[in-house]
């Protein structure tokens, strides 16, 4: 179930667009001959890539198969552990009907699980009651917890030592059901794979809303609207408040429900380019005296916003429906959570390999980048800075094909080597009539005057073509009619042009190759001449040879038939009495 990585791109359909580099916060993407592949070592599962993938190559890990086969095959007891969003992905929808519809695709019971959350909160109220000074940063987003892991080392201890509400939720089931019983998790996250696969023994797999909705389509099972059936509902059961975990600063509230903490500072961030930025270079030594809790999630508004929500629902009106949903906090009495949260998290080693100066220099040289100046920092890449993108490039983690300016000025040398080398004259010329690029063989064409302006501005940039040339009524015809015109021979003064315009953009830029073949007419010219002289010459000498052989045959006829009638007049032999002889 476990041989990939939960997010990763089908390599053959990716479009070279990068805008996942573009998008992923940690710069967790390498690109190869064009293809952009995820990185487990250095992914935090923010899911955004998922998210902004046009092509949608990004692909979820789909862990659905084996869980319909543990079904199949095991009598152990499996549970559903349901996110509390999907009020959001199944609008109208009573529990009853949502639990009734998991049961019959074969699980003994379905629970939500804000149970977990609600139990986190108790820990989390019990932990913020010690009056020492501390910056804490709650471990309930898997996202936020890899980030921190991996890229902001020196604040892990400062992550709450408690499981998330997810896999505090399985301690929960297993307490009530026993440690065989197998949870499966229904959400919109795709971290929460990672918490399987860290924790099998409490997580036996999580799915998302998508699986869900799939699955339900694959079986035939179809959820009835505004309906509720009898002898249906959550195990072991109902939450209370949990469900605002699921939205930005729920997790505060249903704390503060606990007591006022008047010494305690409480954030919330949403948003894992927030969390990386507020984070960012953050000595927790040097905040102000008193305790700090920052409540952070990867996806902005919260779990409900999630990479695998698939509501069209306004995040707004999301919202609102959950909180119709839950029962708002209340004054609760001392927390004591009813199983073990403790948890310890530890840093992540990311081994990257070093990029020294003299190579990033290189690789921004090989970007034709040789001072500061020259360093756009655009973004196009997807990197903040050159810098950044050359030393990635050094790392193997990107192409120069990447970098557009690069692509640009590269193309543009190719075309002004190859336009300038031509022996026509090339001209590009945009709807309004104007030059947008031309060589200097298309100035020399033209006359003194233009090759002037064509050395003071090459290219002749804006300028008007009815101006400089007397057929600009072709190249409207080809920018109206969007067809190629094609011309052996176009006298122009003394000259004769050959022409071929073509458009390039339909009805908006059309171009023309001009060659001038006035030389090559004049040797054809000539050429044709001597031959019709050298025709004309072999005909005489033909009509000659001609007379000359019909008076040779005449006196050959007249000499044969002369002697032809000599022998005729010998006569023939006869005998003495004038019989013939026998």
């Amino acid at each position: 179930m476990l041989n990939r990585y939960p997010i990763y791109t089908l390599d053959h359909d990716c479009q070279d667009c990068c805008k996942c580099v573009r998008h992923c916060p940690v710069k967790a993407i390498g690109v190869e001959d064009g293809r952009a592949k995820i990185i487990p070592g250095l992914c935090i599962v923010c899911g955004k890539c998922f998210e902004v993938c046009p092509a949608h190559v990004k692909t979820i890990r789909d862990d659905l198969e084996p869980v319909k086969e543990l079904l199949a095959v095991t009598n152990r007891s499996i549970y559903v552990s349901l996110a509390p969003s999907w009020v959001n992905e199944f609008p109208r929808i009573d529990a009853s009907i949502m639990v009734k519809a998991l049961i019959d695709l074969g699980f003994k019971g379905v629970s939500e699980t804000t149970l977990g959350a609600e139990q986190v909160s108790a820990g989390l109220a019990q932990l913020l009651k010690d009056r020492t000074p501390h910056l804490w940063i709650s471990s309930a987003c898997p996202s936020v917890v890899e980030y921190i892991g991996k890229y902001n080392h020196e604040l892990v201890p400062s992550i709450t030592p408690l499981l998330s509400p997810l896999l505090t939720h399985c301690k929960l089931m297993k307490k009530h059901y026993g440690e065989k019983a197998r949870i499966v998790h229904f959400g919109p996250c795709i971290a929460s794979k990672i918490e399987a696969e860290k924790y099998p023994d409490l997580l036996y797999a999580a799915l998302t809303f998508r699986d869900l909705k799939r699955w339900l389509e694959d079986t035939r099972i179809t959820l009835q609207k505004n309906k509720v059936v009898d002898d249906y509902s959550f195990v072991p059961e109902k939450s209370r408040d949990g469900g605002l975990y699921s939205m930005e600063g729920g997790l505060i509230e249903t704390v503060k429900a606990y007591d006022t903490f008047q010494k305690v500072s409480f954030v919330t961030l949403s948003g894992i380019d927030h969390v990386k930025e507020a984070l960012e270079n953050i000595d927790p030594e040097d905040l102000s005296a008193g305790t700090i809790f920052v409540e952070c999630s990867a996806c902005p508004g919260g779990c409900i916003n999630g990479p695998c929500a698939d509501s069209d629902a306004p995040l707004l009106s999301r919202r609102m429906e959950l909180e119709k949903r839950t029962i708002k906090p209340g004054i609760k009495p001392t927390p004591r959570p009813d199983i073990p949260l403790k948890e310890t998290f530890r840093t992540k080693c990311i081994k990257k390999e070093g990029a020294g100066e003299e190579q990033i220099r290189n690789a921004l040289l090989k970007l034709g980048k040789k001072d500061k100046k020259d360093e756009l920092n655009c973004g196009g890449c997807g990197y903040d800075t050159c810098r950044a993108f050359a030393e990635a490039m050094v790392m193997g983690m990107t192409e120069p094909e990447m970098c557009v300016s690069f692509m640009r000025q590269k193309a543009q040398k190719k075309s002004n080597a190859l336009m300038s080398r031509m022996p026509s004259g090339v001209v590009i010329v945009d709807h309004e009539m104007k030059i947008v690029e031309c060589n200097q063989r298309f100035a020399e064409l033209f006359g003194d005057e233009t090759l002037s302006i064509y050395r003071i501005s090459p290219g002749l940039k804006g300028a008007s073509l009815p101006r400089i040339i007397p057929f600009s009524d072709l190249f409207k015809k080809v920018l109206q009619t969007n067809r190629d015109i094609r011309l052996n021979h176009y006298r122009y003064e003394e000259k004769l042009f050959e022409i071929v315009l073509f458009s390039i953009e339909p009805h908006e830029i059309v171009g023309a190759v001009i060659l001038d073949v006035t030389r090559r007419e004049l040797r054809r010219d000539k050429i044709a001449q001597r031959a019709n002289e050298v025709i004309q010459k072999n005909l005489s000498t033909v009509q000659e040879i001609a007379c000359r052989l019909g008076e040779h045959m005449a006196e050959t006829e007249i000499l044969l038939r002369s002697i032809a009638e000599g022998y005729s007049d010998e006569g023939t032999p006869e005998t003495s009495e004038g019989v013939p002889e026998e």
